[in-house]
């Protein structure tokens, strides 16, 4: 166990919240600070009806808030259930809401030190900066903050489903079938085009941060490594005559690139901003059966870093390389998220982390012979993972492209929430997390 889990166990013990506190948090002798802590819940909450509808959980928010005599959700009002999981900034854990049973929540606790050593690139937004600029069906709901010197500690929504990566290790071959890769990888494609138009470079995709909902559905969480910056803003299009037809071959549909400005007339806010923001587009003569119609085009285009951040077999050869990166290494993570859940390894894993990114740079994409998967998906996987960001799908227009490939055939991208789940995880009950699941050993189970 690092030294700050320690500090992090006694602080929170210190809150003496009550005798009920999970002895899986444990108490370090060496610490014998107090620590102070404010919070708060998010007033804007009422203005997001994705998080607000309908959610229990924010009706518990509302009563602690109305009964407290500032307003806000403090410590005293949780009780910690069990540590989730730990990472190198903080721990998660799962907390419930005292006097509302049932109402569970992932407090993710950092520390703000760890986390300010390794914002080397002075991002210009926290995770929770970010967090309260969201509000999408597949995207986190943040709760409540609180604060204290050392620590930051974010309530959002909790996943009893766990993460894909767990998931993935209980299904047959250790792999999902063609269906279930593309129910996920749909609803993950709709939520980056969500943070994309925002204005937010995602950059730590895979199927660990990819979480399964009680109704199946997904969320995608850690924000600790996207990019917001404040002088760089999403430019979006409405763009015209471009849909492919359906029968047509899978790389032979090129989508002309948009003349894409240097700055955008949208704000992040504007969900449905008006017709006359966009920028309009040369017409393209019309296909056989090609049913044109406008369709919004949003891409973080001015948004660059040279940090080398992520995790190894998911990056991107631009920043392996130092090239410096931008919205379009999201969809090469999404290329290497496709190919793992389809056949239960990532494309350029070498021996070690050394050997893995020199694949990334220099290796060709192969497929495994077994098992056959079927032209469309491989197909998708290696338009995605084409290694000159400039010629890669999606990195200039974006999911709009993506949403067209021959793969997501069938798929009505306006009605993902009602689209039947391939796995709805049982009724939740915390003996659940008692351990780690028997069907993969070393691999902890985390529902946060």
């Amino acid at each position: 166990m690092q030294p700050w889990l320690d500090d992090l166990a006694d602080d929170l013990k210190s809150m003496s919240f009550n005798s009920t506190t999970t002895a899986d948090i444990n108490r370090s002798t060496s610490s014998g600070s107090e620590t102070t802590w404010t919070a708060s819940s998010l007033a804007s909450h009422s203005t997001k009806p994705h998080a607000s509808s309908g959610d229990p959980c924010w009706d518990g928010i509302r009563r602690v808030r109305s009964e407290s005599p500032n307003g806000g959700v403090g410590l005293s009002d949780l009780r910690f259930v069990q540590r989730l999981g730990s990472g190198d900034i903080g721990s998660v854990y799962l907390a419930e809401l005292k006097g509302a049973t049932g109402c569970m929540f992932a407090a993710k606790v950092m520390d703000k030190k760890e986390l300010s050593s390794r914002n080397k690139e002075g991002r210009a937004r926290t995770e929770r900066e970010i967090l309260e600029m969201l509000d999408h069906p597949f995207l986190p709901t943040l709760y409540a903050t609180l604060e204290s010197a050392r620590w930051s500690c974010l309530l959002t929504e909790f996943c009893p489903g766990g993460d894909l990566h767990v998931l993935r290790q209980r299904q047959p071959g250790k792999r999902f079938d063609e269906a279930a890769v593309r129910f996920y990888a749909s609803e993950v494609v709709v939520a980056l085009e969500y943070v994309h138009m925002m204005g937010i470079v995602y950059r730590d995709l895979k199927p660990e941060n990819v979480l399964v909902r009680s109704d199946g559905h997904i969320m995608l969480t850690d924000f600790d490594l996207s990019l917001k910056c404040d002088n760089s803003t999403s430019t979006a299009q409405l763009v015209s005559d471009q849909n492919p037809p359906n029968t047509a071959p899978f790389s032979d549909y090129p989508i002309e690139a948009p003349q894409f400005a240097s700055s955008s007339c949208i704000l992040p806010s504007c969900i449905v901003p008006a017709v006359s923001c966009f920028h309009s587009k040369r017409k393209r003569k019309k296909k056989p059966g090609h049913r044109g119609a406008p369709e919004f085009v949003a891409e973080p285009v001015d948004v660059r870093s040279m940090s080398f951040v992520g995790t190894h077999e998911y990056l991107a050869p631009e920043i392996v390389s130092g090239e410096g990166h931008g919205s379009a290494v999201d969809w090469w993570t999404l290329g290497i998220f496709i190919f793992e859940l389809l056949y239960g390894v990532t494309p350029f894993k070498g021996m070690d982390n050394e050997f893995t990114l020199a694949n990334i740079v220099a290796r060709a994409l192969e497929f495994p012979k077994e098992p056959s998967m079927a032209a469309p998906a491989k197909d998708l996987v290696a338009q995605l993972l084409v290694k000159d960001p400039a010629k890669r799908m999606g990195s200039t227009m974006g999911a709009t492209a993506i949403k067209h490939h021959p793969f997501f055939q069938g798929v009505n991208w306006a009605l993902l929430r009602c689209t039947k789940p391939p796995f709805i995880p049982p009724p939740f009950t915390t003996q659940d997390i008692a351990g780690s699941d028997e069907s993969c050993p070393e691999t902890p189970v985390e529902y946060y």
